[in-house]
Protein backbone atom coordinates (compact mmCIF):
# COMPACT_ATOMS: atom_id res chain seq x y z
CA UNK A 1 0.00 0.00 0.00
CA UNK A 2 1.33 3.38 -0.99
CA UNK A 3 1.13 6.07 1.33
CA UNK A 4 2.27 9.96 0.83
CA UNK A 5 3.71 11.15 3.98
CA UNK A 6 3.13 15.07 5.01
CA UNK A 7 6.62 15.97 5.23
CA UNK A 8 10.03 16.58 3.73
CA UNK A 9 11.73 15.69 6.74
CA UNK A 10 13.78 12.54 5.72
CA UNK A 11 14.75 11.26 9.40
CA UNK A 12 10.78 10.82 10.16
CA UNK A 13 10.29 8.94 6.72
CA UNK A 14 12.82 6.54 6.79
CA UNK A 15 11.36 5.59 10.50
CA UNK A 16 8.15 5.83 9.42
CA UNK A 17 9.03 3.71 6.40
CA UNK A 18 11.24 1.34 9.16
CA UNK A 19 8.21 0.76 11.39
CA UNK A 20 5.75 0.26 9.15
CA UNK A 21 7.79 -2.21 6.96
CA UNK A 22 7.42 -4.36 3.99
CA UNK A 23 3.51 -4.12 3.75
CA UNK A 24 3.73 -0.28 2.89
CA UNK A 25 5.21 2.02 0.27
CA UNK A 26 6.34 5.18 2.12
CA UNK A 27 7.04 8.44 0.17
CA UNK A 28 7.35 12.36 1.03
CA UNK A 29 6.90 15.59 0.07
CA UNK A 30 10.53 15.60 -0.99
CA UNK A 31 9.33 14.62 -4.58
CA UNK A 32 6.36 17.43 -4.19
CA UNK A 33 7.51 21.11 -4.38
CA UNK A 34 4.28 22.14 -5.86
CA UNK A 35 3.06 21.42 -2.21
CA UNK A 36 3.29 24.78 -0.16
CA UNK A 37 4.12 24.19 3.44
CA UNK A 38 0.74 23.97 6.13
CA UNK A 39 1.47 26.95 8.10
CA UNK A 40 0.80 24.58 11.96
CA UNK A 41 -1.37 27.18 13.74
CA UNK A 42 -3.33 24.30 16.02
CA UNK A 43 -3.58 24.39 19.72
CA UNK A 44 -3.03 20.64 19.80
CA UNK A 45 -0.85 18.12 17.85
CA UNK A 46 -4.27 16.67 16.93
CA UNK A 47 -4.77 19.50 14.87
CA UNK A 48 -1.44 20.11 13.76
CA UNK A 49 -1.52 16.49 12.36
CA UNK A 50 -5.11 17.48 10.54
CA UNK A 51 -4.30 20.48 9.36
CA UNK A 52 -1.23 19.34 7.17
CA UNK A 53 -3.23 15.78 6.26
CA UNK A 54 -5.69 18.27 4.94
CA UNK A 55 -4.07 20.41 2.87
CA UNK A 56 -2.25 17.60 1.32
CA UNK A 57 -4.96 15.57 0.42
CA UNK A 58 -6.51 18.27 -1.46
CA UNK A 59 -4.06 18.19 -4.13
CA UNK A 60 -2.73 14.52 -4.43
CA UNK A 61 -4.20 11.60 -4.62
CA UNK A 62 -4.29 8.35 -2.57
CA UNK A 63 -3.18 7.89 1.46
CA UNK A 64 -1.83 10.83 3.08
CA UNK A 65 -0.55 10.87 6.75
CA UNK A 66 0.58 13.22 9.00
CA UNK A 67 2.11 13.72 11.82
CA UNK A 68 2.57 15.81 14.50
CA UNK A 69 4.40 15.40 17.33
CA UNK A 70 6.93 16.88 20.42
CA UNK A 71 7.87 16.42 24.04
CA UNK A 72 6.21 17.53 26.76
CA UNK A 73 7.98 18.46 30.24
CA UNK A 74 5.93 18.83 33.49
CA UNK A 75 8.12 20.96 35.25
CA UNK A 76 8.10 23.47 31.96
CA UNK A 77 4.21 23.10 32.17
CA UNK A 78 3.96 20.72 29.11
CA UNK A 79 6.81 23.22 27.05
CA UNK A 80 7.95 22.67 24.57
CA UNK A 81 4.93 21.01 23.27
CA UNK A 82 3.52 21.48 19.90
CA UNK A 83 6.14 24.18 19.44
CA UNK A 84 9.16 21.03 19.80
CA UNK A 85 10.81 21.60 16.81
CA UNK A 86 11.31 25.35 16.87
CA UNK A 87 11.64 26.08 20.87
CA UNK A 88 14.64 27.75 20.42
CA UNK A 89 13.64 29.64 17.23
CA UNK A 90 12.04 29.19 13.71
CA UNK A 91 15.07 27.37 11.88
CA UNK A 92 16.63 26.00 15.11
CA UNK A 93 18.63 22.60 15.04
CA UNK A 94 18.30 20.02 17.14
CA UNK A 95 21.29 20.86 19.37
CA UNK A 96 19.89 24.94 20.28
CA UNK A 97 16.63 22.91 20.99
CA UNK A 98 17.95 20.76 23.71
CA UNK A 99 20.31 23.53 24.83
CA UNK A 100 17.67 25.92 25.25
CA UNK A 101 15.26 23.52 27.06
CA UNK A 102 17.88 22.24 29.52
CA UNK A 103 18.69 26.04 30.68
CA UNK A 104 14.64 26.32 31.31
CA UNK A 105 14.91 23.46 33.39
CA UNK A 106 17.71 24.84 35.37
CA UNK A 107 16.18 27.92 36.31
CA UNK A 108 12.74 25.89 37.05
CA UNK A 109 12.76 24.02 40.49
CA UNK A 110 13.11 20.67 39.01
CA UNK A 111 14.83 18.23 40.62
CA UNK A 112 17.38 16.45 38.93
CA UNK A 113 16.43 12.62 37.83
CA UNK A 114 13.20 13.68 38.69
CA UNK A 115 11.76 15.84 35.61
CA UNK A 116 8.90 13.95 34.14
CA UNK A 117 8.08 14.12 30.44
CA UNK A 118 6.53 12.46 27.28
CA UNK A 119 7.09 12.36 24.16
CA UNK A 120 3.42 12.59 22.24
CA UNK A 121 2.80 11.90 18.78
CA UNK A 122 -0.53 12.38 16.88
CA UNK A 123 -1.02 10.70 13.00
CA UNK A 124 -3.88 12.18 10.88
CA UNK A 125 -5.27 9.98 7.78
CA UNK A 126 -7.06 11.29 5.03
CA UNK A 127 -7.50 11.04 1.42
CA UNK A 128 -9.72 12.75 -1.03
CA UNK A 129 -9.50 16.16 1.64
CA UNK A 130 -11.66 13.45 4.54
CA UNK A 131 -9.86 12.62 7.88
CA UNK A 132 -10.01 8.95 7.95
CA UNK A 133 -8.76 8.76 11.26
CA UNK A 134 -6.02 10.12 13.69
CA UNK A 135 -4.03 8.05 16.14
CA UNK A 136 -2.07 8.65 19.15
CA UNK A 137 0.74 7.24 20.90
CA UNK A 138 2.48 8.51 24.04
CA UNK A 139 6.00 7.39 25.72
CA UNK A 140 6.61 8.47 29.78
CA UNK A 141 9.85 9.18 30.84
CA UNK A 142 12.17 11.30 32.12
CA UNK A 143 14.80 14.33 30.73
CA UNK A 144 18.45 13.71 31.36
CA UNK A 145 21.14 16.51 32.45
CA UNK A 146 23.44 15.62 29.71
CA UNK A 147 22.89 14.42 26.00
CA UNK A 148 23.34 10.71 25.40
CA UNK A 149 24.12 8.90 22.63
CA UNK A 150 23.90 9.75 18.85
CA UNK A 151 21.07 7.80 17.72
CA UNK A 152 17.64 9.38 16.62
CA UNK A 153 17.26 12.53 15.84
CA UNK A 154 15.38 15.95 17.89
CA UNK A 155 15.49 15.46 22.23
CA UNK A 156 16.20 11.94 21.87
CA UNK A 157 19.66 12.28 23.28
CA UNK A 158 18.04 13.62 26.72
CA UNK A 159 14.76 11.53 26.88
CA UNK A 160 15.50 8.67 28.92
CA UNK A 161 12.06 6.38 28.78
CA UNK A 162 10.34 4.93 31.97
CA UNK A 163 11.54 1.14 32.35
CA UNK A 164 14.73 1.88 30.66
CA UNK A 165 18.84 2.85 31.50
CA UNK A 166 19.51 4.64 28.56
CA UNK A 167 18.25 7.55 26.41
CA UNK A 168 16.04 7.06 22.60
CA UNK A 169 19.54 8.39 21.68
CA UNK A 170 21.75 5.71 23.03
CA UNK A 171 18.71 3.01 22.21
CA UNK A 172 19.17 0.16 19.57
CA UNK A 173 16.69 1.41 16.37
CA UNK A 174 14.52 -2.15 16.74
CA UNK A 175 14.50 -1.09 20.78
CA UNK A 176 13.21 2.37 19.91
CA UNK A 177 10.79 1.71 17.26
CA UNK A 178 9.08 -1.14 19.82
CA UNK A 179 8.67 1.74 22.69
CA UNK A 180 8.65 5.16 20.92
CA UNK A 181 4.81 7.00 20.43
CA UNK A 182 5.40 7.31 16.90
CA UNK A 183 6.01 3.54 16.94
CA UNK A 184 2.48 3.36 19.00
CA UNK A 185 0.64 5.57 17.07
CA UNK A 186 1.70 3.73 13.74
CA UNK A 187 0.54 0.25 15.14
CA UNK A 188 -2.70 1.68 15.71
CA UNK A 189 -2.51 2.99 12.07
CA UNK A 190 -1.32 0.11 10.40
CA UNK A 191 -4.29 -2.00 12.25
CA UNK A 192 -6.35 0.53 10.97
CA UNK A 193 -4.90 0.09 7.43
CA UNK A 194 -4.70 -3.54 7.74
CA UNK A 195 -8.67 -3.36 7.44
CA UNK A 196 -9.20 -1.58 4.10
Amino acid sequence: MDLLLATRNPHKTREIQRILGTKFVVRDLRDHPEIPETIENGETFEDNAILKAMAVSKSLRGFVIADDSGLEVDALNGAPGIYSARFAGPNATDQQNIEKLLRELKRSDAKKGQIAARFRCVLALARAAQILGTFEGVVEGTIVDLPRGRGGFGYDPIFKPNGFDQTFGQLAVAKKDRVSHRGRALEKLGAFLSLR
